[in-house]
């Protein structure tokens, strides 16, 4: 299957860490070339953050899959003035320095305006490229919390804790992916030249977190409404929850649904909760829902997770499994839509280890569009680049890593 939508559309990525290589990836996953600019020797660092073998991370192989890498010093004249040389030939700059960082450097904006006018700049930064903030560092830890999603993850009674992935990073990633292709759009449509400040795409990582922190702050300007962390839970829904099963397991059920509620307290005997008056209404479960997930609890702890997802599937009750890894490699509805790949890798062992990657996401086509390659090695296509965009030769290349 090659279905490319953003085939012949060429992207130099400047991106350390998640955010835009999360970014990259996307453009990537649908056709863009994506060309990963990295520092000599090092590398972006997250070829090595939960390294347990070999030279390169998973993560790194799985957030930079279907991208070129090349490696440029760009604290030096020579690394800028190929990033300049590069940049006529693409259509997007994507990159995370700190706000301020490229203009330093001579490769801000303006700049890069007078060497292809055309260019789509997407920059991501922890609080955007204005405002009082701008300067300050910040990692999507951080931002998670300014932007309103700490305060609600976890017990109440603990303090807040983190998602175990770094969401912050992901959803800025998407959003800027997002924000590209409106402007290629925009550019593809419009007669004549479009102004730079409509091709700078400004996305900060905490307002990518309040974005989808739903009626959060609405709330609270309308009703003095200050949420907290409700545990498994989620605010003003119920009963929707982890619930414990017989062998030590736990599933998620969500009977929230006014109809759904009916049918769920009809499969756990519960008539009784069916018609109480107290509880025809979302606002009246919430109100009770300590004590129906106590009904609720009694019912899954006499059934295996299988007995329970079994019964409750069969009245056509939104219920699931809790999944480890393990588990997602193992289920059929993953493999039927191809979303466990299979790459031969590096593992550190004498000989590369078959792996599976999470396939692209959306579908088009039924099934997950195969990935072209996992994470390249360090400066793997910098020849490549170099010679067939630039023209440069052998000896000027040498001369360069030299």
């Amino acid at each position: 299957m090659s279905i490319s939508p953003l085939d012949g559309v060429r992207v130099l990525e400047l991106g350390n860490y998640i955010a835009a290589p999360t970014a990259g990836r996307i453009l990537g996953d649908f056709g863009a070339e994506v060309i990963k600019v990295e520092r000599p020797k090092a590398g972006d660092e997250l070829r090595n953050w939960r390294l347990y073998g070999g030279d390169t991370s998973m993560l790194y192989r799985t957030i930079n899959r279907n991208k070129k890498s090349i490696t440029l010093d760009l604290r030096t004249e020579a690394g800028r003035s190929i990033v300049l040389d590069l940049l006529r030939h693409c259509d997007v700059l994507l990159e995370n320095f700190r706000p301020g960082m490229l203009e330093k450097w001579g490769l801000g904006p303006e700049v890069l305006n007078e060497v292809n006018p055309d260019l789509v700049i997407t920059r991501i930064s922890a609080y955007g490229q204005t405002g009082p903030l701008a300067a300050r560092p910040g990692f999507a830890a951080v931002a998670e919390a300014v932007g309103g999603l700490r305060e609600l993850v976890g017990d109440p009674d603990r303090p807040p804790v983190r998602v175990g992935v770094s969401i912050g990073d992901s959803i800025a990633g998407i959003y800027a992916a997002f924000g590209t292709v409106m402007a290629l759009f925009q550019r593809e449509r419009t007669t004549g030249s479009i102004p730079l400040g409509e091709r700078v795409i400004d996305v900060a990582l905490n307002e990518a977190i309040l974005s989808v922190m739903e009626s959060l702050v609405p709330d609270y300007l309308a009703y003095g409404i200050n949420r907290e962390r409700v545990g498994g839970r989620m605010e003003g829904i119920a009963p929707s929850n982890a619930y414990p099963t017989s062998d030590g397991a736990s599933i998620i059920i969500g009977g929230n649904g006014d109809a759904i509620f009916q049918r769920y307290m009809e499969v756990i005997g519960r008539q009784d909760l069916a018609a109480d008056p107290d509880l025809q209404d979302n606002a009246g479960r919430w109100r009770n829902r300590e004590r129906l997930d106590a009904c609720i609890a009694e019912w899954t702890v006499l059934h295996t997770r299988d007995e329970a997802l079994k019964l409750l599937e069969a009245a056509a009750i939104p219920c699931g499994p809790i999944y480890t890894a393990a588990d997602i490699v193992a289920d059929e509805q993953y493999k039927a839509r191809n979303m466990i790949q299979p790459f031969p890798v590096d593992v550190g062992a004498p000989q590369p280890k078959t792996v599976g990657f999470p396939g692209i996401v959306p579908v088009i086509g039924e099934k997950s569009l195969p990935i072209r390659n996992v994470g390249p090695d360090l400066g793997e296509h910098t020849r490549e680049v170099l010679s067939e965009l630039l023209g440069m030769s052998a000896a000027d290349i040498d001369g360069l890593e030299a």
